[in-house]
């Protein structure tokens, strides 16, 4: 994803890259390490939320049931 062609796309719809470049890069851009790091807690939060397999095949047949099977799944990660 370090590739000049992503970048310009990414900044021209107005977003900010967050993904941190190649340790070989020549023209370095900046970096904002902090962003990455919640960027970072969300992606494994989503992650564990799919290791429930209910979750991750969205078996629920409403959106309601679906959306309280990811409230309880959060709660029980955020006990563990």
């Amino acid at each position: 994803f370090d590739v000049h062609w992503i970048v310009d796309s990414i900044r021209a719809q107005g977003a900010c890259v967050v993904i941190p470049q190649r340790r070989n890069r020549l023209d370095r851009r900046p970096f904002d390490g902090a962003l990455f790091k919640a960027r970072h807690l969300i992606e494994n939060f989503f992650c564990k939320l799919k290791e429930f397999k209910r979750i991750a095949l969205r078996s629920d047949k409403t959106d309601s049931s679906f959306a309280a099977m990811i409230y309880l799944t959060a709660a029980i990660i955020n006990s563990r």
